[in-house]
């Protein structure tokens, strides 16, 4: 069975949808949409913006959900998922890439969850750590321990992890991290401690617009970051996609799941080929390769 994945935040990088944009019509006006919806120019960042730019959180997450989502619909009838994944913004994608959200519904909430996400970073110093070579169980147990906020965020495969939360907390984890045999517990420069309860207040942002927004029934299952099982429900998808921001993404499980459910190839449709190397590390039996264009 075909599983189509979808990258988050990290992907980016200068000269992103140029490709699309300069040979696709449809790419092109769908650009040129996303420009209106979000009343800047989000191509001229994209394009031919600095890395800088890309940086920002309130660029970064639309310019990622719009290089894999034009891709998705660029590729036409040969766009056929069984079951599709995003990890963690790249659920947005995904629930376009289905049919659950419309494109310029999906990409307003990609927005509206940037901005509140970037507004919540404001409100307390926090960050986020990677964490090489340890069991999970190992870093749940010391995360719990430490005094202040601190958990992991993002299993992305077995042996690394991401963890989140305030700043002194975090410092504190990465020493007894390293103590307890970790190969690597180092600091990430992002703007917050995202997937962490420091995100509380976006959270509740977020659900207000998940709430008024149409949700259709998707053309295959989506495995949420959250319950990590195939969901086809749009009312449990909205409630899944609302607990995401302050719940750990379960790349790892999810993958685990997608396979059990008869997953092979898994195509990664955006920028970059980070997913391809984590459910390699997941299931080095599965087939993995990026989206391709006619």
């Amino acid at each position: 069975m075909k599983a189509y994945i979808f990258p988050g935040q990290g992907a980016q990088f200068v000269g992103m949808g140029l490709d699309l944009y300069e040979k696709y019509p449809l790419a092109q006006k769908m650009f040129e949409t996303a420009n209106e919806i979000l009343d800047f120019s989000i191509t001229d960042l994209m394009f031919e913006g600095t890395p800088e730019d890309l940086k920002e959180t309130k660029v970064t997450q639309p310019a990622i959900f719009l290089h894999s989502v034009i891709m998705s619909k660029v590729m036409g009838s040969s766009f056929k998922p069984d079951m599709v994944a995003g990890h963690s913004l790249g659920e947005f994608s995904a629930l376009v890439a289905n049919g659950t959200l419309d494109f310029e519904d999906g990409l307003k909430l990609v927005f509206q969850r940037a901005m509140a996400m970037q507004k919540a970073c404001e409100i307390k110093p926090s960050t986020m750590a990677a964490v090489l070579g340890l069991d999970d169980a190992v870093v749940e147990k010391i995360c719990a321990e430490i005094p202040g906020i601190v958990v992991p965020a993002n299993y992305n495969c077995p042996g690394q992890l991401v963890i989140s939360g305030e700043v002194d907390a975090i410092n504190i984890a990465c020493e007894k991290l390293k103590e307890a045999g970790a190969r690597r517990a180092l600091v990430l420069p992002v703007g917050g401690a995202f997937h962490s309860p420091l995100m509380e207040p976006a959270r509740e942002e977020l659900a207000a617009a998940i709430e008024n927004t149409t949700f259709k029934t998707p053309s295959c299952a989506i495995y949420q970051n959250v319950p990590t099982t195939a969901v086809k429900d749009p009312e449990a998808i909205k409630a899944n996609l609302i607990a995401q921001l302050t719940a750990p993404v379960k790349w790892t499980q999810s993958v685990q799941q997608m396979v059990a459910d008869g997953a092979t190839l898994f195509t990664e449709v955006g920028p970059g080929k980070v997913l391809q190397g984590l459910v390699k590390k997941i299931h080095p039996a599965a087939e993995t390769m990026s989206a391709e264009l006619s």
